[in-house]
């Protein structure tokens, strides 16, 4: 029998039925313009699967800004939302734009849907691009990408952040207060805060060197108790990290937080401005060690608690990182992300610059 014909006002049908319902609720439902277009575009092991990573490219083809990111939030594809109800999300899809939530209902998300339902057939009808290497947890591999016209080498990690070696400058997303969140938390900040505490044969806390060091960082520079500018970057050791081949850890301000509220607010500008600063820092303290500094890891700044979606705080990143690779700098460049999703979609960002256009990822994991 032959496959389903194809159009926008179908495609159309089954995306207001994937908004209302959200991702975690498609078990059941019958999307059968979506479905037909995910066998032809994606592979996937379940028909969920399929539809989601289906929308994740179509999505991924928005221009990136205000379009991208309601679109991300309509259909529950920007992270931490797959579960929220559609009235949430339409909300903060809302907010994207600046408009009451009836106005987007009305104008923007219908642009929004229209603009995805015509990605989704180009994608079926043979348009797409190569679909990104599967990845695993625990993996690392190494992608050949350009930078200007130089070939370079990144090395992306997915594994959590603390089971780095051998990297001697780890960049951590902060806030603005540079104030460290407690080390028995989940992020990134408090996860490096924790490997790099000096602890006890019994588990008792002997030294929290990360956290002492930034206080006095804030000292130094006036700013205790107040907020730095966003894209500031302090410098602290790495305590016992250190017997890891971790010998920095880079604190990032890029998270302001929202007066009232456990919230933050991060601009993908400030990512920017932040990994700039913390290469050229690198730059800076490059020959104050022995052997000199040479490597550098950054995680994804933005993209857990300040709310970012991967593929805008991968693009943010990678910008500064590109450009200043491309000036000649010398640096070994890592990503380290926790979910797969994550590095799929740092491999889709990184693979624009691929040597050749060749999108396959060489290397093999660890």
């Amino acid at each position: 029998m032959a496959p389903p014909l194809l159009d926008t006002a179908s495609v159309l049908v089954d995306l207001r039925a994937v908004r209302r319902a959200g991702l975690l609720r498609l078990r059941g439902r019958e999307l059968p313009s979506l479905e037909a277009a995910a066998a032809r575009a994606v592979t996937a092991r379940t028909r969920e699967g399929a539809v989601e990573a289906l929308l994740r490219r179509a999505v991924e083809r928005l221009d990136a800004g205000t379009l991208r990111t309601a679109a991300e939030y309509t259909l529950g594809l920007a992270q931490g939302t797959r579960d929220w109800p559609a009235s949430s999300r339409r909300a903060r899809a809302a907010e994207v734009y600046r408009v009451s939530e009836e106005r987007f209902r009305k104008h923007h998300e219908v642009m929004v849907l229209e603009q995805v339902a015509g990605y989704i057939v180009e994608l079926a009808e043979g348009g797409g691009e190569p679909a990104a290497t599967e990845w695993e947890a625990g993996t690392h591999r190494a992608l050949e990408v350009l930078a200007g016209d130089r070939s370079v080498r990144l090395t992306l990690h997915v594994h959590p952040v603390e089971l780095l070696r051998d990297v001697d400058v780890v960049v951590a997303p902060a806030n603005t207060y540079f104030a460290l969140p407690e080390p028995y938390k989940s992020s990134v900040s408090a996860s490096l805060r924790r490997a790099a505490s000096v602890r006890g044969v019994t588990g008792d806390l002997l030294d929290d060197p990360v956290h002492d060091e930034l206080r006095k960082w804030t000292a130094q520079h006036g700013t205790s108790g107040r907020p730095v500018l966003p894209g500031t970057v302090a410098a602290t050791g790495s305590g016992a990290m250190a017997e890891q081949g971790v010998r920095r850890i880079y604190h990032a301000a890029v998270a302001r937080p929202r007066a009232g509220t456990n919230d933050y607010d991060v601009l993908p500008t400030d990512v920017t401005r932040a990994a700039s600063r913390a290469i050229g820092l690198l730059a800076e303290e490059h020959d104050r060690f022995a052997p000199p500094l040479a490597s550098v890891c950054f995680a994804l700044l933005g993209s857990g608690r300040g709310g970012l979606p991967y593929r805008v705080s991968a693009t943010a990143l990678w910008s500064a990182v590109e450009a200043e690779l491309a000036r000649g700098a010398p640096w070994d460049v890592h990503i380290v992300v926790r979910d797969p999703e994550a590095a799929r979609v740092v491999e889709l960002v990184a693979s624009r610059t691929r040597p050749g256009g060749d999108r396959s990822a060489p290397g093999g994991s660890a």
